[in-house]
């Protein structure tokens, strides 16, 4: 049921704040990026471009490398300083009378519409229904239509025909697949579709190489759209650094290695979900099936348990900061079982201290 209620939800509240006070003495449960990244060679290639720095940042190598990856011309292709970008030249640039968001999902694009002036609708994905979408609950008049594949903090992946399905006539459908490269063999995936009309693809470079602090991402699009969103951008949004990072990540060989660690983390993945499932007696449901690099799980008292496993050392991610979300609600990042291990002992002992 569509509502234009923006009250009750921090939109700017991110994984990072769960962090960033406790600094290196907390293990991140909370921020959705691969750990232990950047790999040695990508880490070379930035620093190989500092020798670059006296001159303005020039993107069309970058470009290409990306528009080869997915099949697109370059008139397609548009470098962003990360997905967050991306959103903000949509809220500004596009001309949509009636937005909407598919909750729950990343808050960011819904922040960046309303800072804009705009007045948006959010369609909420019920627990019920296993968060899964139902293209028939987006009202037809709308004109723009944000929704995340797989979609965080849900970690669901809609099924593309599903999503292809929102697509109208005069409609922009914006579909994040920040995480989408975190899935093996990235199915379910929209990016080098050219058939779905208004279709525009978010990609994140920041979350499977570990560069949220060089802030690298890009959109996919029809000509049209691109020059309408690099018409809002600044002149060189994207720095030389994180120019050589983006055609570095769509190369053949960090696209063999991220698909090596999309099977690494489904493995993990079933590792977390299976040591979740033990505390199912305490009250605590996993959100199933999870395809993303996280884990969505309801418990009692999770509010408590949040305090007292951040306590214990490891912090997660709140979700009643997600539109559909309450407190009973947290996210957890996938990481190595090792981690895992300890984490399990740690949510053992963080449910006994929130008590009955």
């Amino acid at each position: 049921m569509p509502t234009e209620d923006g009250a009750g939800h921090d939109l700017r509240h991110h994984g990072d704040a769960e962090v960033r006070d406790g600094g290196a003495a907390l293990v991140d449960l909370a921020v959705n990026v691969r750990a232990d990244t950047p790999p040695a060679w990508l880490r070379e290639r930035i620093a190989g471009s500092l020798d670059s720095l006296a001159a303005y940042p020039d993107g069309r190598a970058a470009r290409a490398a990306v528009a080869a990856r997915h099949g697109l011309p370059v008139e397609r292709v548009l470098l962003t300083a990360g997905a967050a970008e991306a959103f903000v030249l949509l809220a500004r640039a596009l001309k949509v009378r009636r937005p909407v968001v598919v909750h729950p999902q990343f808050t960011e694009p819904e922040a960046a519409l309303r800072d804009a002036g705009h007045t948006v609708d959010r369609v909420l994905l019920r627990e019920e229904d296993g968060f899964r979408l139902d293209p028939a609950g987006v009202p037809e008049d709308a004109d723009l239509v944000v929704i995340g594949n797989p979609t965080n903090p849900t970690s669901v992946l809609h099924p593309a025909a599903s999503v292809a399905a929102l697509a109208r006539p005069g409609r922009t459908l914006v579909v994040d697949e920040a995480f989408m490269d975190a899935v093996p063999g990235e199915r379910e995936a929209l990016a080098g579709r050219t058939d779905v009309p208004g279709l525009v693809v978010l990609r994140s470079l920041t979350k499977t190489w570990g560069l949220a602090g060089l802030r690298i991402g890009y959109v996919l699009a029809a000509p049209e759209t691109i020059a309408e969103l690099e018409s809002a951008q600044p002149l060189w949004p994207v720095s030389t650094p994180a120019l050589a990072a983006a055609e570095a990540c769509v190369g053949s060989q960090a696209l063999e290695e991220a698909a090596h660690a999309a099977h690494r983390i489904a493995a993990d993945r079933a590792h977390l979900v299976a040591g979740l499932r033990e505390f199912a007696a305490d009250g605590l449901r996993v959100q199933e099936p999870a395809e993303g690099p996280f884990v969505l799980v309801r418990l009692p008292r999770a509010r408590a348990v949040r305090g007292h496993l951040r306590d214990l050392g490891f912090a997660v991610r709140r979700g009643d900061t997600f539109p559909g979300l309450d407190e009973e609600w947290l996210r957890l990042a996938v990481r190595d079982r090792t981690t895992v291990n300890a984490f399990l002992q740690a949510l053992d002992r963080a449910m006994t201290l929130a008590g009955p």
